[in-house]
């Protein structure tokens, strides 16, 4: 028996039903049979047996929690060595990886099978959104003008969740093609079983591969590997979408149309995100930008290479532009054999003017070139562009608009977007690092000055009066300490990197935890010292508070009210094109007060800052700091967007896309395209047909405020009240090997304690994903609704109302659905086991699996299904198909730390731990 036989087996628990799911399910047999194959070979028969024991046993365990399941595979686990332990875990490691592949390639293979059988546009696409657009009355004129003031971008970021490494990373993805060229063609019997042993070779490399780094990641490795979803991905797929777009624009209009601004772009916070990073230096962020550029650089130098060899159009049988000839005199290309091709020769000159402008940008040892050309180099991507343009002019009049169309279009759409700078990179800090420079800053220059001791409104008042003075505040002649001296450090780097790189290369200053008007005001006095900022008015950054907490998010309009009520203030505000970006974060909030108030919190505070900023005539911008698991704000983003308060989302909107789920979403080029394609058409749909109704109905939001009260007060009472919850927290969960993982270059928690306040929100959620709790998730909503409809005992039909009536709602139960999905109660509570005082045990797990089933039955009546995921039968397919190789994992795991606990020194239990980590996030996907 093979692995891959067992997947269409009922006890599998695969239940793939219709003809649209049999080629995902062939898929998964394949791949499984391969991998069975391997691990046969490379491990041994015994080894594979066992496997498919412990396979068997814990499909009996996960379905009835079955005590004498639970004894044999503790004896089982008990009794396996070390090698053992590690091939078992790998092999079920390898194929949740495996069938993440099969599952992305089956997304590809329905979209276009639905676009091959003329189901038109579909929801979430660019398409269905222009058809909603123009049904609703909005001409082809009114959908350019809100593309030319648009902004729809994905932000990266580096968290310490990501577990997959580039190696295994580029196998996977030739695996995925493999898949992907079955699908697109009819090979021969030849060309079939080269494929098929391609596919073994790469499953076996796979095999042979380590799954873990062995060294910690630096920041510059973050960098680096975030920068490889540019070359999978972006440089390509984002010009091709913006061509389908304005393909489909000009058909509406009967001809071609104008070509449409960039307006969905890329951000990041790898190599620029400081806050509590102390790995993230100046000389770090500088060195963010030369990478960041060099691979700018170098595609454009490739696709100019390219471009050349294409463009071979003669004299002979055409006529050129004047201003195309002119751009060929700057050619150094002085063959006899191509006098006659000026598009050639004119590449060419372009591509010497990129060449030297990889000296000007300090990239050039990047890119490979020792010598500096003699030619000009670019003083901006604009001028680049402009060059472009001019090969593009000319073809379009000279009756070669079809050859415009190609590389060439591709390429001035990828320069507009990317520049030299290839990513807007944000820079981030706390709050309190601030306070602190600015504290220091003003005792150096007037001793004795106690800035932290002054009242909010005293410092304000310091504080404008010395953003207005062209005095510098800094003294190259006085000590300061090194925090203040490496903050300063910073900023004169951001400044550096926009007069080389260009404005366009950091954008936005976030401060993290913002909670007043000073906070904002420090930032800004900061960024005067460096130069970005004007003492007469003006800035060339975005000032951007960062609101985390409850109390923070409740506080968000007040403080922006008071920030638009400051002349000083509202000038800086003007001098950015009368916007002001606003960054909520999902992570803190959800930690603070759990999942139903953090939600709702946030809802409320967009509801306030729309009316705040309306009536001070001020275009907002949201920036959602939200995770890949729902316990971080995560889930889809096209219903998150589209389920946010009427006026919310004006024409612009940014998300981060966290570092666990950027390789599932950006490491395949057509999945990828797709999720940008869906930010685009959510942000599209979001601004012209969303309205400004706050909800429905006004009743909804009081009922929202009574079940956040409730759901606020039961997690915060189990989590912050509940004497010795971190101590049951710690040693029921993997948070404490989490951090032997070398997967990130940030430290899991902001102080060396165990406290909850001081975790990061990030390990915490990833935590409670690994013993299969999902606890942030949905702790809170299950109470919250028994105490409403005890208080309203006919009041079931408004909550079911709401689910149907109310996006919001629906989205959060919608979210909440699939975590209690991916939950098990039953492996949960083998993970409590492991907190050895048994009263600490049973009372805190005790509460904890009353409330899940709580939760279970208040979203099943409401939504009234029959069981979870019942409206979503595929992802209901797909979870369920994946437990028989997560659960197993999550058995050996609680094995493994039982040793390591115990003081086992065989390096390789930790190795085994570890890889349980990767392979119980890989199965779950959006786990962190």
């Amino acid at each position: 028996m093979s692995l891959a036989l067992t997947i269409a087996q009922p006890e599998a628990e695969i239940d793939v039903e219709g003809e649209s799911d049999v080629s995902l399910r062939d898929d998964i047999r394949m791949l499984g049979r391969v991998l069975g194959d391997t691990l046969r070979d490379q491990e041994g028969e015994p080894t594979f047996d066992l496997v498919e024991l412990i396979r068997r046993v814990s499909i009996r365990f996960h379905r009835e929690e079955d005590e004498g399941a639970r004894h044999e595979l503790e004896a089982i686990l008990s009794e396996l060595g070390p090698d053992q332990t590690i091939a078992i875990v790998r092999a079920f490691s390898y194929f949740s990886h495996l069938a993440n592949i099969a599952e992305d390639q089956h997304v590809i293979r329905r979209k276009r099978q639905l676009s091959a059988a003329g189901q038109g546009a579909q929801p979430g696409t660019i398409a269905k959104a222009v058809e909603r657009s123009l049904a609703a009355g909005i001409d082809i004129a009114g959908l350019r003008r809100f593309f030319d003031t648009a902004l729809a971008s994905p932000v990266l970021t580096a968290h310490p969740t990501e577990v997959r490494r580039r190696s295994t990373m580029t196998h996977e993805m030739r695996i995925a093609e493999i898949l992907a060229e079955r699908d697109r063609l009819t090979p021969t019997h030849e060309e079939q079983a080269d494929a098929e042993e391609e596919l073994r070779c790469r499953v076996l490399t796979l095999w042979q591969t380590n799954l873990l780094r062995k060294t910690k990641l630096t920041v510059l490795d973050e960098v680096a590997n975030g920068l490889a979803y540019y070359d999978y991905t972006f440089l390509r797929q984002l010009p091709r979408l913006y061509a389908a777009l304005e393909d489909s624009l000009s058909a509406l209009e009967g001809g071609e149309g104008a070509e449409i601004a960039s307006f969905l772009r890329v951000g990041s916070w790898i190599g620029g995100d400081r806050d509590g990073n102390p790995f993230v230096t100046a000389d770090v962020t500088a060195q963010t930008m030369r990478l960041q550029s060099a691979v700018a650089v170098q595609f454009y130098l490739d696709e100019l290479n390219a471009l050349g060899a294409e463009l071979s159009i003669s004299t002979i049988r055409v006529n050129v532009s004047d201003e195309l000839l002119a751009l060929v005199d700057s050619s150094p290309d002085g063959s006899p054999h191509r006098r006659n091709e000026p598009y050639r020769l004119a590449a060419g000159g372009i591509r010497e003017r990129v060449r030297a402008t990889a000296f000007r940008l300090e990239v050039a040892d990047l890119v490979g070139i020792t010598e500096k050309p003699a030619a000009k180099p670019y003083d901006s991507a604009a001028e680049l562009l402009a060059d472009l343009d001019v090969i593009a002019r000319s073809l379009k009049l000279h009756k070669s608009g079809a050859i415009a169309r190609g590389k060439l279009r591709m390429l001035r759409r990828a320069v507009d977007c990317f520049g030299f700078h290839l990513a807007i990179l944000d820079s981030r800090q706390n709050s309190d690092v601030h306070e602190r420079c600015i504290a220091e800053l003003f005792e150096v220059a007037a001793p004795g000055t106690d800035y932290k001791s002054l009242p909010e409104g005293t410092r304000v008042a310091l504080l404008l009066r010395e953003l207005t003075t062209a005095r510098p505040l800094t003294s190259p002649f006085a000590a300061y300490s090194e925090e203040t001296i490496g903050e300063m450090n910073m900023l004169r780097a951001c400044a550096r990197i926009h007069k080389i790189y260009g404005a366009e290369a950091i954008q936005t200053c976030i401060i993290s935890k913002a909670e007043s008007v000073s906070d904002m005001l420090e930032l800004a006095l900061l960024l005067k010292e460096v130069g970005l900022v004007d003492p007469a008015g003006s800035s060339a950054v975005n000032i951007v508070p960062l609101f985390e907490t409850i109390g923070d998010l409740r506080n968000s309009a007040k403080v922006m009210e008071q920030m638009f009520r400051l002349p000083e203030y509202r000038k800086l505000v003007d001098s950015r094109g009368g916007m002001q970006e606003v960054m909520l974060g999902y992570s803190d909030s959800n930690k603070d007060g759990g999942f139903v108030t953090s939600g709702w919190e946030l809802y409320k505070a967009e509801i306030e800052l729309i009316e705040v900023f309306k009536r001070h005539g001020v275009r907002l911008r949201l920036f959602h700091g939200r995770g890949g698991s729902v316990g971080r704000g995560g889930g889809p983003s096209y219903d998150a967007i589209l389920a946010q308060p009427g006026g919310a989302v004006q024409g612009a909107i940014r998300i981060t896309e966290q570092g666990e789920i950027i390789s599932s979403k950006y490491s395949n080029p057509a999945v990828g395209r797709g999720n940008l394609e869906t930010l685009a058409a959510a942000t599209i749909e979001a601004t012209l047909l969303s309205g400004d109704a706050k909800a429905p109905r006004e009743e909804y939001l009081t009922v929202m405020d009574e079940l956040s009260d409730a759901a606020f007060a039961a997690y915060r009472s189990l989590v912050y009240e509940t004497p010795r919850f971190e101590d049951y927290f710690w040693e029921s969960t993997v948070i404490n090997e989490i951090a032997t993982l070398n997967i990130g270059s940030r430290p899991a928690s902001r102080k060396k304690t165990r406290r909850i306040d001081d975790l990061r929100a990030i390990p915490w959620v990833f935590s409670w994903a690994q013993c299969r709790l999902m606890l942030p998730g949905w702790y809170g909503f299950g109470t919250a609704v028994r105490l409403w409809l005890e208080k309203n005992p006919d009041g079931l039909p408004l909550l079911q109302e709401m689910y149907r009536e109310w996006p919001f709602f629906r989205t959060q139960l919608s979210n909440m659905d699939m975590v209690l999905s991916k939950s098990s109660i039953a492996i949960a509570s083998r993970y409590a086991q492991l907190v050895e005082d048994v009263e600490l045990r049973e009372s805190i797990f005790g509460r904890i699996r009353a409330e899940h089933q709580a939760a279970i039955d208040a979203l099943l009546a409401i939504s009234q299904q029959e069981k979870l995921l019942a409206s979503n039968p595929h992802l209901d397919r797909s979870i369920r198909a994946r437990f028989p190789y997560i659960d197993p994992l999550n058995h050996v795991q609680v094995g493994l730390l039982r040793k390591y606990r115990a003081s086992d020194t065989d390096e390789k239990v930790l190795q085994g731990i570890q890889l349980t980590i990767n392979g119980i996030s890989a199965g779950l996907r959006n786990s962190g």
